[in-house]
């Protein structure tokens, strides 16, 4: 008798199919094609030549301050000798930095105070003359900077506060209010109205609506005008040339063009070029510390709820 088993299918589990893997040295990050980098090349070179336009003076200038020259403090081998030379020269290098700070400061601060106020008052509120007065504001910007300063050297003697650092800054601050102005009115118009009337309705006064509503939101802008008030006063040369007498209350610009032909003529270009350095480096930390805040504020209008 023969005995018929019937077995069970076996069933055999199919590979998983398999993943086709680049080859190596051939990966591409998820997103970038050929065409992407075909066409982004030329602005890649575009903003490379023009960093290297604007770096290159820089740079050149940095090694060239510590670098040996003759006829400068430091003829043999590379060290800080022309740093040392602009330290004491005259007042000393301390002296005309501080007047610097004095005046950049004071005019960054009596910048941002008029010209918060006059874009509020120009951007929020409806007055007789409005649009006149704001036009008459910018007109300051089509009069030439230097047909000005004579008769604002008389008018600050008459005054009292000639030949002084304070009288510097006012013209400074003057002469960035038409932008300021025009700027911050531009920010204010960015927000909405009805933030104010919400403000209003809670029982905030105008001042109150400005300085815990509009403020914040006008942040960027502010940092913008600040920083475009600092770089105009540290790197201005002709009003303290012309409202300067004293060699005490010098700015560093004026005092390093002085110290250029302080030995019978002879341009020290090393003591130049380091002074240059000195110029230039709070100029590059500020901006590069506020680039963001400096985008924004040109962009003029980002609201924060």
């Amino acid at each position: 008798m023969t005995v018929l088993s019937r077995s069970h299918p076996t069933t055999v589990a199919e590979p998983p199919p398999s993943t086709p893997t680049a080859p190596p040295g051939r990966s591409r990050p998820p997103g970038v094609t050929i065409a992407g980098i075909a066409l982004r090349t030329p602005y890649w070179v575009f903003t490379a030549a023009l960093a290297l336009i604007f770096l290159a003076p820089l740079v050149w200038t940095a090694v060239a301050s510590v670098s040996p020259q003759p006829g400068t403090n430091q003829v043999d081998g590379w060290g800080f000798g022309n740093y040392q030379t602009l330290a004491t020269y005259q007042a000393g290098i301390w002296r005309y930095l501080g007047n610097s700070v004095f005046v950049s400061l004071l005019t960054v601060a009596l910048t941002l105070l008029t010209s918060l106020l006059g874009g509020y008052a120009f951007a929020r509120f409806r007055f007789p003359g409005r649009n006149i007065l704001f036009l008459l504001t910018l007109a300051i910007l089509m009069v030439p900077y230097a047909t000005l300063l004579i008769p604002l050297y008389v008018l600050l003697n008459q005054v009292g506060l000639q030949n002084s650092l304070v009288g510097v800054a006012l013209v400074l601050t003057m002469f960035q209010l038409p932008f300021s102005t025009f700027l911050m009115r531009i920010s204010f118009e960015a927000v909405p109205r009805e933030l104010d009337e919400a403000a209003m309705v809670d029982g905030c006064s105008s001042f109150s609506v400005l300085w815990r509503v509009l403020l914040p939101a006008v942040k960027p802008g502010l940092i913008t005008v600040g920083l475009f008030a600092f770089l105009a006063a540290w790197n201005d040369f002709m009003a303290p040339l012309i409202l300067i007498n004293d060699t005490e209350r010098m700015t560093l610009p004026l005092a390093v063009s002085n110290l250029r032909g302080q030995v019978q003529g002879v341009v020290d270009y090393g003591a130049t070029e380091a002074g240059v350095v000195v110029l230039a480096l709070p100029c590059i930390v500020l901006f590069l510390l506020l680039q963001r805040h400096y985008v924004q504020g040109f962009m003029s209008g980002a609201l924060k709820g």
